[in-house]
């Protein structure tokens, strides 16, 4: 299903579903543009953690997320340390998944060491300068030749986590791509 009616009347994207929330996030945030360096951090920490799970799991967890990633306070996670694993590994509120805590800290710290802007300047210079409308979902990619790009030039400066598909799924919600199908209220807003 392509598009699907919200109980608003209005037209979405199909993978919207029936969820509250998750009409609530398309509407919102998804494909709309996310600028700053921890927003940023934000969300290339939550798509790692989405890896090999579904992103309304992530969404769910978020809030919990943002509390015991301190906000996603780059300089407050870059100096956790094996206690603050401990501690992260024993919450049930969040993906217990150690490499991926571990490399949500070492990210951060890598965050830490550019300059204020650097990293949103340097992931907004993989954005696209036209991206061609889905009309359906299986025209949609799951990497690009810039989230090849994005993905290479993260792991070279010691990123972790971001792998093609994780980092155009983040193109994706932080609006550097606009995928919302053709028809859906939001596409091209």
């Amino acid at each position: 299903m392509e598009l699907r009616v919200g109980p608003d009347g209005l037209l979405r994207c199909g993978w919207v579903g029936d969820d509250a929330e998750y009409r609530r996030y398309h509407d919102e945030e998804w494909g709309r543009p996310l600028h700053g360096d921890p927003a940023l951090f934000e969300k290339m920490s939550l798509e790692g953690f989405q890896a090999g799970l579904s992103w309304i799991t992530i969404l769910r967890k978020r809030p919990r997320f943002r509390e015991v990633f301190a906000e996603f306070d780059p300089v407050t996670v870059a100096a956790f340390d094996e206690a603050d694993v401990d501690r992260l590994m024993a919450d049930a509120g969040i993906i217990r998944n150690r490499a991926k805590i571990l490399a949500t800290i070492g990210n951060a710290r890598l965050v830490t060491e550019m300059a204020p802007g650097e990293l949103d300047a340097f992931m907004w210079s993989f954005a696209p300068a036209s991206h061609r409308r889905p009309e359906t979902f299986a025209e949609v990619p799951a990497t690009t030749a810039e989230s090849d790009a994005m993905s290479k030039a993260l792991r070279g400066r010691g990123f972790r986590f971001v792998g093609s598909t994780t980092m155009y799924a983040l193109m994706q919600s932080t609006g550097m791509v606009d995928d919302h199908v053709s028809g859906c209220h939001r596409a091209g807003c």
